[in-house]
């Protein structure tokens, strides 16, 4: 498991229990024995059991099923045996990780299901909750999205503000040729288009076009650059964008507005 992701799970299960679980620990026998059951609560796509070992180490950990698997309303989904109090301390910050990674796992999964038998796919963006951003990818790539960058880091993405900033798409692209990463950008305008093409752009960003838009657009590049659409996709609409011909669509709505599912854990 990854370092930052042990150490989000220390944080939060620190957050929770602080200086003990004085419940717990005035209601139940220290040497008390418990089974916890995972279930769904209703049809989604699961993410994040592959957390359960860390929040439970004291217990026994057995997933009955993985992360990226579909789960019926009613089914089981993981069984922690080992200490009552474990159980009983733990199993908040268990249920808070797998319902809202789940959640977002569901809704990616909703998008991928969209554009099923067309070339495109669905692409995360940056637009996590601030210092869950692998977590919240990892949830996306469970529901079958593709993670685009994890960072500011690992990509080059020129946009709007950095066109103007730099004085011009030609500008902009000239300065990032030697990059030894992938380079996008966003084009506004036919004449930014243009532009971007005759300077080798090879992946642009078409964003907040309507699908007929969109189509033309794409019609125009004829090949010439791997699309992504953006701006206001929804499940909804996901499927016209798809059939315009674009390579990719990407919606920060995936990993900002997903429902967390519920889920529920029975001790027994």
């Amino acid at each position: 498991m990854h370092p930052e992701i042990q150490d989000i799970v220390r944080k939060a299960l620190a957050e929770d229990i602080g200086s003990g679980d004085i419940t717990t620990n005035l209601c139940v026998p220290a040497e008390a024995t418990a089974t916890g059951r995972m279930i769904a609560r209703e049809k989604l796509t699961l993410a994040g059991v592959d957390l359960l070992p860390l929040i439970f180490p004291e217990c026994i950990v057995a997933l009955t099923r993985r992360s990226g698997d579909r789960v019926e309303d009613g089914g089981e989904i993981a069984v922690v045996r080992g200490p009552a109090r474990s159980l009983l301390t733990c199993e908040r910050t268990a249920l808070n990780f797998v319902q809202r990674l789940s959640g977002i796992a569901t809704l990616a999964a909703a998008y991928v299901r969209a554009v099923e038998g067309t070339r495109c796919r669905i692409l995360d963006t940056r637009k996590t909750t601030p210092g869950l951003r692998r977590l919240d990818k990892m949830a996306a790539a469970a529901g079958g999205a593709v993670n685009h960058r994890m960072g500011l880091f690992d990509a080059v993405l020129i946009k709007n503000n950095h066109i103007i900033a730099a004085g011009g798409v030609r500008a902009a692209l000239e300065r990032t040729r030697n990059a030894g990463v992938p380079v996008e950008i966003e084009v506004r305008t036919h004449e930014e288009l243009d532009e971007a093409l005759a300077c080798g752009a090879t992946h642009l960003l078409l964003d907040n076009l309507s699908p007929e838009e969109a189509k033309r657009w794409i019609v125009h590049i004829h090949g010439r650059a791997t699309v992504e659409l953006s701006g206001g996709i929804t499940l909804e609409t996901a499927r016209a964008y798809a059939e315009t011909g674009a390579d990719f669509l990407s919606s920060g709505a995936i990993t900002h507005s997903a429902r967390a599912v519920d889920i529920n854990f029975r001790i027994e």
